[in-house]
């Protein structure tokens, strides 16, 4: 599957998580396995306790960090594709197969 600007994702109901000293550890309830998170991670993390989209993650990234708006865009899709693919995220639409 590949992420949009526009795709707009969220945390997984089966999952719960917790802050770390700035990091976020993860635990999958269905499957038992325990997922960790950098702080710029758990940044992202935080921004999809709720319903947003990509671009909005991005824009806060780019906002907050000194990064490149292509790097950013790159990471956080990287990121998110990868807690897709461990079912920790949903993505609600702007889904492309």
């Amino acid at each position: 599957m590949t992420l949009l600007l526009e795709s707009t994702v969220v945390v997984a109901k089966e999952q719960t998580s917790c802050d770390l000293g700035g990091e976020a550890a993860i635990l999958d309830m269905k499957h038992g396995i325990y997922y960790g998170l950098d702080a710029v991670g758990a940044r992202i993390w935080s921004l999809i306790q709720v319903e947003t989209t990509v671009a909005q993650i991005c824009d806060a990234l780019t906002a907050e960090y000194e990064v490149e708006p292509d790097r950013c865009r790159a990471d956080v899709m990287a990121l998110l594709e990868d807690l897709v693919s461990h079912h920790l995220i949903e993505v609600l639409d702007g889904q492309a197969a």
